[in-house]
């Protein structure tokens, strides 16, 4: 891979169509793609997922689509609102249908939350974990009205922050990924030795 910049999947884990959880996702995925990192918006508001069922879900065409942008994916960009102290459905349906997917891959959130939205980037690094991906040693949260005013990016200490997230993003996304690569290619033992092919 060289010094390739990673493949971004940013997912805005919303249905609210005025939301401002969209609106910052749009904003950092802006930021990427001016850096040269290939950026791939999700937004289920415009691409709705079926709910999640074991039994049905890896069917059909809309699935395999979904699942092609996951595995094309160096990092994923998850951005969801805070309800009380927990992800978005949107944002868990999703989580929910993958998981070797997301293995060796970096997880970056960005959280709408009126509290700081701490236990929500607790719980997406958890699943990150549990899928053995990794996870930006932060997360950002922001309050609408305070760092997004009528779909505006408007506190300056925010947009420092989604600088900093963009950077890193870039910077590790695309360090993971060529460990990912050599380490999917090889003979070395790792936990990515149960996804050779």
């Amino acid at each position: 891979m060289g010094n390739e910049s990673p493949c971004v999947l940013a997912a805005a884990g919303t249905l609210h169509q005025k939301s401002v959880t969209r609106t910052v996702i749009r904003h950092v995925a802006g930021l990427l793609a001016a850096e040269g990192c290939a950026v791939d918006l999700l937004d289920f508001a415009v691409e709705p997922l079926a709910l999640y069922n074991p039994d049905t879900a890896h069917e059909g065409a809309a699935y395999a689509a979904l699942r092609a942008r996951v595995e094309r994916a160096d990092v994923i960009l998850l951005g969801t609102p805070d309800y009380h102290g927990s992800v978005s459905g949107a944002t868990k349906n999703f989580l929910d249908h993958f998981w070797r997917e997301f293995a060796g891959k970096l997880f970056a959130t960005v959280v709408a939350s009126h509290e700081k939205g701490l236990t929500v980037t607790d719980q997406l690094r958890t699943v990150a974990r549990q899928c053995y991906a990794w996870s930006l040693p932060y997360g950002v949260s922001f309050k609408d009205g305070e760092d997004v005013t009528d779909g505006e990016i408007t506190g300056e200490v925010f947009k420092k922050k989604l600088k900093m997230l963009a950077r890193d993003v870039r910077v590790y996304g695309a360090l993971l990924a060529r460990q990912r690569a050599s380490d999917l290619a090889g003979t070395d033992p790792g936990f990515l030795e149960r996804l050779r092919r």
